[in-house]
């Protein structure tokens, strides 16, 4: 019996030191801009998995973002975060992060949706990824470029936003929309006006959109970010109760949309 247990110890450890996380710097393009996007996947698995793009928030892709790839790949995916500004282009102060997110969100749409191409591009193009199987998460800026880059067309089962803007110069791209889509809001964000929300939920009705969208009571913007800060008056603030439920939230759509 010893003997037994011994050796089903030494199994599961052997299977704990084979199954690790693997995270990569990957440089790939859009055009002539070098972008510099984060790759996560545990290794354990030898077939092919959904892969998640992670789009980061105003101030370009950090260690925030990285963090929610390793946690999607702790869930089995394989998970990219992209790159929308380009690479070393990370704002350090909040007034330009402002400038370089407008360039973007109030500039260039377009612009916007094929940085998150690129993006989606890269993540299909891995071995550990099943190409027909794909997901877009982003966070504020992030969220509205997930969204955009479902209206563009791509090729995705699902979108997901999490405290993101949800304007658009052209609603009438919804039609394009070929997956569900999952909003995930805070109740008292003051960045995204009542007019706002309606417009998009009539955008989605009108382009039969398979939409939902969740309000967090008390969260404003930022509510899944800890170094958002604390104080919901600002604007923008971490609320735990919305973070983790958003999260879970999350993961419900993947089964629905993965079936895993």
């Amino acid at each position: 019996m010893k003997q037994f247990l011994l050796a089903l110890v030494m199994v599961l450890v052997a299977h704990s030191a084979q199954a690790r996380l693997v995270t990569k710097t990957v440089e790939y393009r859009q055009g002539e801009t070098v972008l510099e996007g984060y790759l996560a996947y545990d290794d354990a698995a030898k077939e092919k998995r959904p892969g998640v793009l992670v789009i980061h928030e105003w101030k370009g892709l950090g260690p925030y973002e990285k963090s929610r790839a390793e946690q999607l790949a702790g869930l089995g995916y394989v998970a990219f975060a992209a790159d929308i500004y380009g690479k070393g282009v990370r704002p350090a102060t909040p007034e330009l992060a402002a400038t370089e997110a407008g360039k973007y969100r109030g500039t260039d749409r377009g612009l916007m949706r094929a940085r998150a191409a690129a993006g989606l591009d890269k993540l299909a193009s891995f071995a550990e990824v099943d190409p027909g199987r794909l997901a877009v998460i982003g966070y504020c800026f992030g969220g509205t470029t997930a969204l955009e880059l479902a209206r563009s067309g791509a090729n995705l089962r699902g979108a997901v936003s999490f405290h993101g803007n949800l304007d658009t110069p052209i609603p009438a791209d919804a039609l394009k929309i070929r997956g569900k889509v999952l909003v995930l809001h805070g109740a008292d964000d003051p960045y995204v006006p009542p007019v706002q929300v309606a417009s998009f939920q009539q955008e989605m009705r009108l382009a039969k959109v398979d939409w939902q969208m969740i309000y967090y009571g008390g969260a404003v913007h930022s509510f899944s970010n800890i170094n958002a800060g604390n104080d919901p008056t600002k604007g923008a603030a971490y609320n735990e109760k919305a973070d983790k439920r958003s999260w879970e939230a999350m993961k419900q759509f993947f089964v629905e949309i993965f079936g895993r």
